[in-house]
């Protein structure tokens, strides 16, 4: 009988046994990390991120804004001036052919060069009685806001309306509130029965009285945490568009748009413009004096 050499047990690489054979240590099992997070946890990180993000795009837009509020200032006091004195000798050549030929074409753009130097009319004149001690007035208010401008019908309202008024104030007058809000809400409600009553509404002091009768309205149940962190965020992205779009029209201005020519320094760019309008009022003084001298 042949003897049986036992063989020697062997492990395979990968395999449950000892993991000296492949010379690797064996990583642990880590349980997912976030396993036992909230539900409202993500929401959380992406609101905060939103947040952030906003916060850096509203501080790019404000400096942006800033710096052509700044030009546009720089601007109107550095160079005005010589725009000023550009439109004048414009229209001092454009007179002073119009006087030379008589053309009727001549004297139409004379007084079109002279318009533009013309001063603008003070803003008591542009708005006459539009503007009192109180700001804009009740019936220049309406008329801005589409509202129906609507005079009293008579001296004293009628018995109905004083009726209807005196029954209103009395139930919903500010003192009779014990509370800072209350007071709040009924100093509101006071201040449209007095407008309604000013203008003789009868049928508004009717719906006012109704309005009071109902109470105010129910307080909403508060939302959940992930309503609140949802409506946080669609906030916050209705407020990136509105300042995407507030950042557009600053670029597209026309200010804006002489930064985007020099971004690394504006004021330097103030100077050039500066040194080409000098250039062109010397070419106009020179053109006036030769229309002035060939009368």
């Amino acid at each position: 009988m042949s003897e049986q050499t036992e063989q020697p047990e062997q492990t395979v690489p990968g395999d449950s046994g000892d993991s000296s054979v492949t010379g690797e240590e064996r990583p642990e099992a880590r349980p997912d990390e976030h396993s036992d997070e909230r539900p409202e946890a993500r929401l959380e990180r992406a609101v905060r991120a939103a947040e952030q993000a906003l916060i850096e795009f509203e501080i790019a837009v404000e400096t942006f804004r800033v710096e052509v509020e700044n030009f546009s200032r720089l601007h109107h006091q550095k160079l005005g001036p010589m725009y000023s004195r550009l439109d004048e000798l414009d229209a001092l050549i454009a007179e002073a052919k119009a006087a030379r030929s008589g053309d009727p074409e001549d004297l139409r753009r004379a007084r079109e060069a002279r318009s533009l130097v013309m001063p603008m009319p003070g803003v008591d004149e542009l708005f006459h009685d539009w503007l009192g001690s109180d700001g804009i007035s009740d019936d220049a208010g309406a008329m801005l806001t589409d509202r129906p401008v609507r005079p009293p019908e008579r001296v004293r309202p009628t018995e109905e309306v004083r009726r209807l008024y005196r029954e209103l104030v009395r139930r919903a007058h500010p003192d009779l509130a014990q509370e800072e809000a209350e007071r709040e809400r009924r100093d509101a409600f006071i201040a449209r029965v007095n407008a309604a009553y000013g203008r003789g509404d009868a049928e508004l002091l009717r719906v006012l009285a109704e309005e009071w009768a109902a109470g105010p309205a129910p307080e909403a149940a508060a939302p959940s945490e992930s309503e609140e962190l949802y409506a946080r965020l669609e906030w916050l992205a209705q407020r990136k568009e509105l300042l995407a779009l507030v950042a557009r029209e600053l670029e597209d201005s026309a200010i804006g748009s002489m930064l985007r020519m020099a971004p690394e320094d504006p004021d330097r760019l103030l100077e050039e413009i500066a040194e080409q309008l000098l250039a062109q009022v010397s070419e106009r003084e020179a053109e006036l004096a030769a229309a002035l001298a060939a009368e």
